[in-house]
């Protein structure tokens, strides 16, 4: 077990390790009997995963995997050899399609010839965006953001980095092995529950054991941060913010309050409850302001302000677009704010006024 002498309490959330515990990057430590953390270095400004290690009989679950690059490779090979003992990884579980959390599954499958466990939505979903690398942008993608209020020096900057996706991803097997909601997993000496969530990504899986009072979260509830919850291209009118709304509520309902939530990011804490609330009060808030902000007919990028403190730059403007747009679209599902598209198809959006009063939902 890790020291809990550090152990501390933050913004209604007990943090048993600590908030910032000092992980030895590729070091497991001990959560729970047969449950183990390895914390994995990742080069950009979130800059770790944590990937979990089940103990499985004469072999081991993996989940998680981290992205496809050389220090994710070094740290898997010196466990295979020192703390997995040699045994064999006889499972991997991906929680979902992102890079961090799929880059080496395919890596670890081909290696052990074991099988992938994914929910189908996030393995095709894989595979497709994985497809587009080295594929030039789309027309209906410079679409899209040009009906943002992108300007040319920003679109020009997509089309360089488009197909990027893949490149830091092995490629994923030919077959897996589908999760749904609710299935349940038999992973050593306990049972494991699939929970089903969307909004982040399209069919996210937590993994929940009763016995042992665990819910491996993935980015579905962090302790810290909201994940991304955006609308691409790929589907523009989708309301992915009503989605993640419904499976932050749905998983407030259906499981105890009294787990250790391990996350991807950040460190493992316990108020699973309030946790959660706190990430739907946020975007309630988020869509009050933003409905408050629409004053005047305003594009997507214009509204960056009512939901963003930091700056908004070529790093970051696509994923704080999709983000602005999932809020915009959620107001127009709730009929609270209309669309137009000018004669330069951009799309401009404006309060309607007579709802200011209206109840959330």
């Amino acid at each position: 077990m890790i020291d809990t002498g550090s152990a501390e309490s933050y913004r209604g959330l007990r943090y048993p390790y600590g908030r910032k515990p000092g992980l030895t990057p590729g070091e497991p430590v001990t959560v729970a009997p047969g449950v183990y953390w390895v914390r994995f270095p990742m080069p950009m400004s979130l800059d770790h995963i944590n990937i979990w290690l089940l103990e499985d009989g004469e072999g081991w679950t993996v989940v998680d995997t981290c992205l496809d690059i050389g220090t994710s490779r070094e740290i898997w090979e010196n466990l295979f050899t020192d703390f997995l003992a040699n045994k064999p990884i006889t499972r991997v579980i991906c929680t979902h399609m992102h890079p961090d959390h799929v880059g080496l599954a395919g890596w670890l499958c081909e290696r052990f010839g074991c099988e992938l466990w994914m929910s189908r939505e996030e393995f095709l979903m894989c595979r497709a965006m994985a497809a587009d690398t080295g594929r030039p942008a789309p027309d209906v993608a410079l679409r899209f953001y040009h009906a943002a209020g992108w300007d040319e020096e920003a679109l020009e900057h997509y089309k360089q980095k488009f197909g990027n996706f893949g490149r830091a991803i092995y490629t994923l097997p030919d077959s897996f092995h589908r999760l749904t909601d609710r299935e349940t997993i038999t992973i050593g000496d306990h049972y494991w529950q699939a929970i089903v969530g969307r909004g982040h990504s399209p069919e996210h899986v937590a993994l929940y054991c009763p016995g042992l009072k665990l819910l491996i979260s993935g980015d579905q509830v962090l302790p810290r941060i909201s994940p991304n919850v955006s609308v691409y291209p790929t589907e523009p009118a989708g309301d992915p913010l009503k989605e993640w709304l419904r499976t932050q509520a749905i998983i407030r309902d259906i499981l105890p309050d009294d787990l250790l939530v391990l996350p991807a990011h950040e460190a493992p804490f316990h108020g699973l409850y309030v946790r959660l609330s706190q990430i739907i009060e946020a975007h309630k808030r988020d869509l009050v302001k933003l409905f408050n902000f629409l004053d005047k007919p305003l594009r997507a990028v214009d509204c960056f302000p009512a939901l963003f403190r930091r700056e908004i730059n070529a790093g970051n403007i696509s994923l704080a677009t999709g983000e602005t747009i999932a809020h915009l679209n959620c107001l127009l599902g709730r009929h609270r704010i209309t669309r137009t598209r000018d004669e330069h198809g951009v799309e401009w959006y404006e309060q309607i006024l007579e709802t200011a009063d209206f109840e959330d939902e």
